[in-house]
This record gives C-alpha cells, sequence and structure tokens, in this order.
C-alpha cells in the first residue's frame, strides 16, 4: 500500500488574468448595443384595452405616441382627473397636437415622413370625444396614419 504524502511547499499556481480585460469590454460593448433608453416618462395613467386580433408595428423608430388618460396621483393634485393628452415628456392641449406632429416630421429624413404612424396610447376609461378631437387635429396636418394600442387577450 502507498501512503499518502502532503504536498511539501508547493504552491497553487497565480491565476492568469490576462483575458480578462477583452471579456470585460464584450460585455460592456454588448449591453450598450442591445439596451434601449427610456425615453418617455409617462405621466398619466393608460391601461391599455384587450384585443384579439394584434398586429406589431414594423418600423418602431417612425411612430409617434400620444397618451391619453387622467393624470398620475402626484399631478391629480394640480390638474383634476379628466383625461388629459401627453405628448414626449409634458402635458398638452388638442391645440399643440399639429405642432407635435410638424416636429416629429423634422426630425426625420423626407423619404420617412410619408411613413410615419401616429400611435395612439388611450386608456380604457377615456371617452372617445378627446380622442375624436385629437384625430381631428391629425387631420389637418395630413397626419393620416393611426395605430391603436392594445394589449392582446384571448378568445373566449
Amino acid at each position: 500500500m502507498g501512503k499518502f504524502r502532503k504536498d511539501d511547499g508547493k504552491e497553487v499556481p497565480a491565476i492568469n488574468t490576462s483575458a480578462l480585460p477583452d471579456i470585460v469590454f464584450m460585455l460592456l460593448f454588448f449591453f450598450m448595443v442591445s439596451t434601449t433608453m427610456k425615453e418617455v416618462t409617462l405621466k398619466v395613467t393608460v391601461h391599455v384595452p384587450g384585443a384579439t386580433e394584434v398586429k406589431k408595428l414594423e418600423k418602431k423608430s417612425l411612430v409617434s405616441y400620444i397618451y391619453i388618460g387622467e393624470p398620475q396621483k402626484n399631478f391629480a393634485k394640480t390638474l383634476g382627473t379628466e383625461p388629459r393628452i401627453q405628448l414626449n415628456d409634458a402635458f398638452a392641449g388638442v391645440d399643440d397636437i399639429g405642432d407635435y406632429i410638424e416636429a416629429e416630421r423634422q426630425k426625420r429624413d423626407e423619404k420617412e415622413v410619408p411613413l410615419m404612424t401616429t400611435s395612439f396610447k388611450v386608456d380604457e376609461h377615456t371617452t372617445m370625444g378627446v380622442v375624436q378631437d385629437i384625430q381631428q387635429e391629425l387631420r389637418k396636418v395630413s397626419a393620416l396614419r393611426i395605430n391603436y394600442s392594445t394589449r392582446k387577450v384571448e378568445r373566449r
């Protein structure tokens, strides 16, 4: 039978860390490329209605969003509980819709302007009167491609 010996003075070799900076930079690059930044801070409460037939938008970069709903609790004290319109990060009125669409068109290339879509994210408890007023303003500025955002629900 053999004897078991303890390692006499043998040290564990050091870990090679020469590839560590490469790995760190690859991970950093991956997360920088794959992460999207939040563009708009919602100031209105929006619970979109459900629908059974839902279709995804093709080019989200050509979509301008209009949010309609009750102001959140911290804004409700000053603005009340009636549905409000939010364009980007600010509350707006129906009269501001035309200027908003024109500003969005200025950001785009001339070829992309006819492909632009206006997407409504409307709270399910909002009356259609506000939505119809916005639709009329969009007609005045010839923004005729409109999308209504929904969430998918299963058929019963």
